[in-house]
């Protein structure tokens, strides 16, 4: 492996790579994958497409796309995608943070994007690593994937606000404690991987369970504003109130 370097990109050979590794990724049919088309429109409209590099090879990429809700601008980050040995090597992290730059640039202060909360590691990477909160639980977001990593269940998703410029983010990205208090959490089995492989009633009743209370908990005005791994990689969020500094929008 030589030295990885992210950069912008912003041609259609570039956008081809983007749309393959896509494919190595998450192995969708050809109706779930998002065409060169919409690559080239983020990179033309206000949004970016960041890719990382290894020599030659496209190893991983972020699209961001440019959005906008009750008034507010902000960037919606669609895709990361990493090449499986390349992960685990902190290149995600890497190429998050270029977004950030790239959104403090343009006078934009949130990045938002969606995620599987029965993904242990994503959910602690988005929370525990970014400092992202979330507090909107979509069931079933996609309706049906042909990705084998969805192991057939719905595509239920959570919404992740990254405040990238607020006190709260700083912190958890300087790896420091947060200041607000817990006053629940909901756990994942890290048997989920395995139960989802094998189509095992578990993983349904699990999400059911997961989605009943970050619903529930969510009602009651709190939101997820932490995330714990156990030893023995049981994935827990932790709600709180969000921080005073997070607009509602």
């Amino acid at each position: 492996m030589s030295e990885l370097r992210v950069e912008q990109l912003h041609t259609l050979e570039e956008f081809d790579a983007c749309v393959h590794l896509q494919q190595k990724t998450w192995q969708y049919s050809a109706g779930e994958l998002l065409p060169r088309r919409v690559f080239f429109l983020a990179d033309k409209l206000g949004g970016h497409v960041l890719g990382a590099w290894d020599g030659d090879t496209l190893v991983g990429f972020n699209l961001g796309l440019a959005a906008q809700r009750n008034g507010m601008g902000y960037i919606h980050s669609q895709m990361l995608a990493v090449l499986p040995e390349y992960r685990n090597s902190g290149l995600g992290r890497t190429m998050k943070l270029r977004q950030r730059d790239i959104a403090l640039e343009q006078g934009i202060k949130l990045i938002e994007w969606t995620y599987d909360p029965l993904e242990i590691k994503n959910s602690f990477f988005n929370l525990a690593r970014l400092g992202a909160i979330s507090r909107r639980y979509i069931p079933d977001f996609y309706g049906a994937s042909s990705s084998p990593l969805q192991g057939g269940l719905p595509t239920d998703r959570l919404y992740a606000e990254w405040w990238i410029d607020s006190d709260h983010a700083k912190r958890v990205m300087a790896r420091e404690p947060i200041k607000e208090m817990i006053v629940a959490s909901v756990s994942v089995p890290a048997q989920i991987y395995a139960w989802k492989a094998d189509g095992d009633k578990h993983a349904v009743e699990t999400q059911s369970r997961v989605r009943e209370a970050l619903e529930r908990h969510f009602a009651e005005g709190l939101s997820v504003i932490g995330y714990n791994r156990a030893e023995d990689g049981t994935g827990v969020f932790l709600l709180g109130s969000a921080p005073a500094e997070f607009p509602k929008y």
